[in-house]
């Protein structure tokens, strides 16, 4: 019989309509000693209101990151969960599995850990939590025999993640796993051997829908978009309507694109004003049938994404406003582009500070200018918006930059 506890704090947050992490605890303590002090821990915790878990090195041979360290505080009350490792496992571009492999990596976590597995991580990453120290090596020889390889941790590029993309959306503008495949397998020694200022996030969306939520979440951000005009199939658009009537059409599609582009004919046609449209997708999820991205598709690259830490959140800005990503040539710029921008914050951001951190204090400007990139109008942010902002004149201002960079180039 395994070990058993008290828990009437955890048993609340097994009370309410939503499932709770609890219950798969108890039902896997049920044959695991590790678990059954997990959760003796955690209830001691939420008596007392105070955390127990204390870090430490832990590594594989040749590896200096991807294991998260976790020692318990108060080994005496709860010897089974004195060490609870957590091994940090990449999957593959587009998070594609087969039951096969995932009964594998199951049955190499029941012999060498606690059994207790995420998919996934806020990193992306398979989590596979719960394993004292003498057991990760021989748990990462496993794993590493089934093809996988372990995770970003500590000051170092971490863990990609991509969406599905070409492999099941209609909508994917490039090849998701193709950019995401390429980038980490050159920056692998990054990836393994933390040598950085702070964390650097790479992140690949096959749309605008955005469904890596690349814009806050990554350092460098890869979204798939398209420069010509929206695919319009007006015999679907007048299905649709037919099915969900005109007004549906005006109230869920017209009425909601934030640039006012899109209107509807009176012969049930769409027409769409491409000049003024900001790739929302909302019109293209609404109506998939009759609308769909454009056929001169790429990528538009955004860097200094980020959740909470310095200067509150940053979403990602514009550097590369597109890009095409087709050809051996385009996918090796897109490394090259990738090595500039983490060579030049490695020399120059400060300790435990994000790349988009770094931007924000000597400017996007300068950054620019660092990595050797020309400033672009579709970089401003917010110019429909700002009061400030004269369009009157746009044509005439943006002819010039366009033969100054014609210049440039040669």
């Amino acid at each position: 019989m395994a070990k058993q506890h008290d828990t009437p704090n955890l048993d609340q947050l097994e009370s309410g309509p939503w499932p709770s992490f609890v219950t798969g605890l108890k039902r896997l303590a049920e044959r695991s000693d590790m678990i059954g002090d997990v959760l003796g821990q955690l209830e001691y915790s939420y008596q007392t209101r105070k955390g127990y878990w204390k870090g430490g090195t832990v590594s594989v041979r040749g590896y200096g990151g991807g294991i998260i360290p976790r020692f318990s505080e108060v080994t005496e009350k709860f010897p089974d969960a004195a060490e609870f490792h957590t091994l940090r496992v990449m999957p593959a571009p587009g998070m594609h599995y087969n039951t096969n492999i995932l009964r594998k990596l199951c049955d190499v976590w029941d012999r060498n850990g606690s059994g207790l597995l995420a998919l996934h991580g806020q990193s992306g990453d398979m989590m596979f939590q719960g394993a004292r120290s003498d057991q990760v090596q021989q748990a990462f020889d496993e794993i590493n025999e089934l093809g996988f390889d372990l995770g970003g941790a500590g000051p170092s590029v971490r863990t990609s993640m991509s969406c599905v993309g070409a492999a099941r959306c209609e909508h994917s503008c490039y090849s998701e796993a193709v950019a995401h495949r390429k980038v980490m397998n050159s920056f692998v020694d990054d990836l393994h051997r933390p040598a950085l200022p702070y964390k650097f996030k790479f992140k690949f969306s096959g749309c605008p829908n955005d469904c890596m939520n690349s814009i806050q979440r990554a350092d460098m951000a890869v979204i798939g978009t398209w420069r010509d005009d929206i695919q319009v199939k007006q015999e679907e658009v007048g299905e649709f309507i037919k099915a969900k009537g005109r007004q549906y059409v005006i109230d869920n599609v017209v009425a909601r694109c934030p640039t006012s582009c899109i209107s509807l004919r009176d012969d049930d046609t769409l027409d769409i004003d491409n000049r003024n449209c900001v790739r929302c997708m909302h019109c293209i999820n609404v109506m998939t049938k009759a609308l769909s991205p454009g056929n001169d598709r790429g990528v538009t690259i955004l860097v200094g994404g980020k959740r909470t830490l310095k200067i509150g959140d940053l979403f990602g800005s514009v550097i590369v406003p597109f890009k095409k990503l087709e050809t051996e040539e385009d996918y090796d710029s897109l490394v090259e582009l990738a090595g500039t921008i983490i060579d030049f914050w490695g020399e120059n951001g400060l300790e435990h500070e994000r790349c988009g951190e770094m931007i924000d204090r000597i400017g996007l400007a300068n950054f620019l200018e660092a990595i050797g990139l020309e400033v672009d109008p579709s970089m401003v942010v917010h110019p429909r918006t700002s009061s400030y902002v004269r369009t009157d004149r746009w044509e005439e201002e943006a002819e010039k930059w366009r033969m100054r960079h014609a210049e440039s180039t040669g």
